[in-house]
């Protein structure tokens, strides 16, 4: 089992910046690779970014590339989303998850199995 604590959403006026931090527990070495999801009301869970743990690559989706940044601290298993330049198409619920071991299509929620409970983050423009 692996657990999953989100932390630093919260409301930003267009332009700001939020990092988001995403504390995990239990059998982490078990999992390859961390994600950050999001889903806005009446939308579609969507990928945002993700990070291996082993050699750090990075993976972004298009609309938050040269904006957001994901990086971890290994000895801390914390992995976390730095957002900048915010834009109010980027509110929604985010999500961290944990992958399964080995799964490599980072982009697809149907590699992770464990998921935070989510934090909200609000765009105003």
């Amino acid at each position: 089992q692996v657990q999953l604590v989100e932390s630093g959403g919260g409301l930003v006026q267009a332009g700001g910046s939020l990092r988001l931090s995403c504390a995990a527990s239990g059998r982490t070495f078990s999992s390859s690779a961390m994600g950050w999801f999001r889903q806005a009301p009446g939308k579609e869970r969507e990928f945002v970014a993700a990070i291996r743990w082993g050699n750090g690559m990075t993976y972004y989706a298009d609309s938050v590339k040269g904006r957001f940044t994901i990086s971890r601290d290994n000895a801390k298993n914390t992995v976390f989303l730095q957002m900048n330049s915010l834009k109010p198409e980027d509110t929604a619920v985010y999500y961290c998850a944990a992958s399964r071991p080995g799964w490599t299509a980072y982009g697809s929620a149907l590699g992770y199995n464990y998921w935070g409970q989510g934090t909200q983050v609000i765009v105003s423009s």
